[in-house]
């Protein structure tokens, strides 16, 4: 197993074209029908699903799980490279795109090293699991200047969940004026929206063996040491602060990247996060009834856990009209008005494309991190249990130096971001 030291004595000591992948070197161009490759970090249930990909061919996997690996060895027709170590696929040099697809607490390391060795990234939500650690990943993106992509797409593709509609429509209402300003978002059961209430942490966990297939210590990595227990791990592990952030922390930026893009609020933050909520436990993340963030302009977004709040709340509301489930708006003759505006800028939605070209992605390091931002800021003033203030500019919170501390967490030795 390749260590730290290695790691990053082999990035430092090989020339860039023996790390940088051929789309942003050699030629300096793929030709459409030339296939991308791929290597996937976390073979669990959610990488397995993601063998599939558009004109990508899987050429590396890697896990700490032998089960894992194995299972998604048998599932590649072709040959591929199977990895224990992250590092070892992230130097593979057959590998264009790194996916990463583990537990939330590698999202930063992982992208921030794919970055350093110039692969582009496609990295499962939420983009990382502190406020600190999505900093990290867009100074390295700006720095080495790799195409990253964060995996929830609801801005731009499919019906957003309980609205019977893609988004682009409800932007166009937005950007026209016509529900006035400022708008209150209130994502709740009522509206379509399931937090997976499911997804939290045991409170008494009873130490456990380690199964002889998994290498728990390289599965913990930065998180601090904790015996090990089945509940840990795999498809539970959402339930505890060290890993994720509960349903909440899972399914946030799905639900609220969306949001981000309808307000315009892609470069900058809430002002503020208010909680309605029990106490939560230290090590396990529990349920919260609301979580409401109010941003400079009065625009809010108010979040109902489980089945709290009024059925019938509008999903939108202004002013001037609001809008309800299933694309209902009641200002009279609203479609016939809307008619008249101009329809929302096109966003660049091929992944693969944005790779070839180097441009952008519709969800990148800098508006994903944004989201990924408000989800953790809610996990924050969770844990506190209180009331936060924040500066969207100097991304910190104000005059809380307890709040301050949870932006960049302590990793466990040797990992560090």
């Amino acid at each position: 197993m390749t260590s730290r030291r290695q790691f990053l004595k082999t990035l430092g000591g090989v020339t860039l074209l023996t790390v940088v992948p051929r789309n942003v070197l050699g030629k300096g161009f793929i030709a459409p029908s030339d296939e991308l490759t791929k290597g996937i970090i976390g073979v669990g249930s959610m990488g397995r699903n993601h063998i599939p990909y558009d004109n990508t061919r899987v050429v590396a996997i890697c896990d700490v799980d032998k089960n894992h690996l194995a299972k998604a060895a048998s599932m590649i027709n072709n040959k591929v490279n199977e990895y224990h170590d992250f590092r070892d696929l992230i130097l593979d040099k057959s590998v264009d795109i790194v996916h990463i697809a583990t537990p939330p607490h590698w999202h930063g390391i992982m992208s921030m090293e794919a970055a350093k060795a110039g692969k582009d990234i496609f990295c499962e939500k939420p983009m990382t699991r502190t406020i600190g650690e999505s900093k990290r990943v867009v100074e390295a993106i700006q720095q080495y200047g790799n195409i990253f992509r964060l995996n929830t797409w609801f801005r731009f593709k499919d019906n957003f969940y309980g609205l019977g509609t893609p988004v682009k429509p409800l932007k166009k209402l937005i950007d026209s004026g016509m529900l006035g300003w400022p708008l209150k978002v209130t994502i709740s059961q009522h509206s379509g929206f399931d937090w997976k209430f499911f997804w939290v942490g045991k409170t008494h966990l009873e130490p456990q063996p380690v199964p002889a297939e998994l290498d728990y210590d390289m599965w913990l990595g930065p998180a601090p040491y904790k015996p090990y227990n089945a509940h840990r791990v795999h498809g539970t592990f959402r339930g505890y602060w060290d890993y994720d952030g509960g349903g909440l922390g899972d399914m946030g930026q799905h639900y609220i990247d969306p949001v981000q893009y309808l307000l315009g609020k892609d470069n900058t933050s809430p002002v503020k996060v208010e909680v309605d909520a029990p106490q939560q436990h230290p090590d396990a993340v529990g349920t919260w009834r609301s979580v409401t963030y109010t941003y400079d302009d009065g625009c809010q977004i108010i979040l109902w856990g489980g089945d709290y709040g009024k059925p019938g709340t509008p999903y939108i509301s202004g002013p001037n009209g609001n809008v309800y489930r299933n694309f209902v708006c009641d200002i009279p003759d609203w479609q016939k008005k809307l008619a008249d505006f101009p329809e929302p800028k096109e966003q660049n939605t091929n992944f693969l494309e944005s790779v070839r070209t180097r441009q952008k992605f519709a969800l990148n390091e800098i508006n994903g991190h944004r989201s990924c931002t408000i989800v953790n800021m809610g996990l924050v003033a969770l844990r506190l249990n209180r009331t936060l203030e924040y500066d969207p500019v100097k991304e910190m919170f104000v005059n809380d130096e307890e709040a301050n501390r949870l932006i960049d967490q302590p990793m466990r030795a040797p990992w560090s971001i």
